[in-house]
């Protein structure tokens, strides 16, 4: 699933969104067979659960839904969990909040930052109150609240039940966490999160949507490492971060790399950024006079080390969705 670089590449600036044909039924189609696999089972235990808890990035608060959550699983009370608030950039937080009332019916949305346990406390009473107020189809006679979390891959959905563990319980670690996509493949069995009320959670595998509905959409659960980076192409994402940066007028990265300005250019910049950091090798250039080696920039490991910053936030906080808050829908994929 690698996007047209002929589409994507070495397009920056304020004509990246307006003067390029977007393409890549690659990404519009990545469904790997376990995610098909993980939601069928998450549909075959809905008759053991009172709520389910859908865990997001919230730096892609509406790029990141799987509308397939809510055909689903929509008969039961939904809390969303907005994860990593302190990588997003929340100046529009209302906004966020009204766009998911109106658009998605969603009522209930917690931010949280499961890494350091922040608003992590709301999460368990904010469960009960909707369990309090539904009906509890086949549970009714159960004394113990079952809640499934789901999410796209790579969002935090283990790390907010280890956290809840923390918390409520104060136990370790209960379910294996990466910085990668796909480290659950499986629906688990019941974890533990809460003693009073007592509360137990499942936790299940990411599942992307079966189409995405556009590549631009596509980058931005890529550079949120919700695809695998080879899937896409580094330069590709770098690129298209740089652009995202530079419109937003985020420009925490010329500081980061101590560069003298804003660069429109991505070769330029992941040059500037290969040798500051020494990420170079040499090569041999063939001439008249014989073979001589040169030195060259690693392009590739500084798009890794561009993209690591970002995920990292040391490029400051960033909303990859400010052009859905203020109404500019990703340009559509071409069949």
């Amino acid at each position: 699933m690698r996007l047209s670089a002929r589409a994507l590449s070495g397009v920056t600036g304020a004509a990246w969104r307006a003067g390029v044909a977007l393409r890549g039924q690659d990404v519009a189609r990545w469904f790997p067979g376990h995610m098909a696999k993980g939601l069928k089972k998450m549909q075959s235990s809905l008759t053991r659960v009172d709520c389910v808890i859908e865990v997001r990035d919230a730096r892609i608060p509406l790029s990141g839904r799987n509308p397939v959550f809510q055909e689903a699983l929509g008969l039961k009370p939904h809390l969303l969990v907005l994860n990593k608030m302190d990588l997003a950039d929340l100046t529009e937080r209302q906004k966020i909040v009204q766009q998911l009332e109106e658009g998605e019916g969603l009522r209930n949305v917690i931010f949280t930052n499961c890494m350091t346990d922040e608003n992590v406390r709301q999460v368990i009473p904010a469960v009960s109150q909707l369990i309090g107020s539904s009906h509890r189809y086949h549970r009714g006679e159960n004394v113990d609240y079952c809640v499934m979390v789901a999410g796209i891959p790579n969002v935090g959905k283990s790390s907010l039940i280890n956290s809840l563990r923390r918390q409520h319980l104060r136990k370790g670690k209960a379910t294996r966490v990466g910085g990668e996509p796909g480290i659950t493949r499986a629906v688990t069995s019941r974890i533990q999160v809460s003693e009073r009320p007592l509360v137990f959670l499942l936790d299940t595998p990411g599942v992307l949507a079966p189409r995405i509905e556009s590549v631009e959409t596509g980058l931005k659960l890529a550079l949120c490492g919700t695809l695998l980076d080879h899937l896409v192409g580094e330069e590709t994402m770098a690129d298209y971060l740089l652009h995202t940066l530079n419109e937003h007028r985020l420009l925490g990265y010329v500081q980061h790399y101590g560069l003298g300005g804003t660069c429109q250019d991505t070769g330029h910049l992941l040059k500037s950024v290969a040798v500051r950091l020494g990420k170079t090798r040499k090569v041999k250039a063939l001439t008249g006079t014989g073979d001589v080696n040169v030195v060259q920039p690693n392009y590739a490991a500084a798009a890794r080390d561009f993209l690591q910053a970002f995920r990292s936030g040391q490029l400051g906080p960033v909303m990859l969705d400010r052009d859905l808050l203020r109404g500019h829908p990703p340009a559509e994929t071409e069949p």
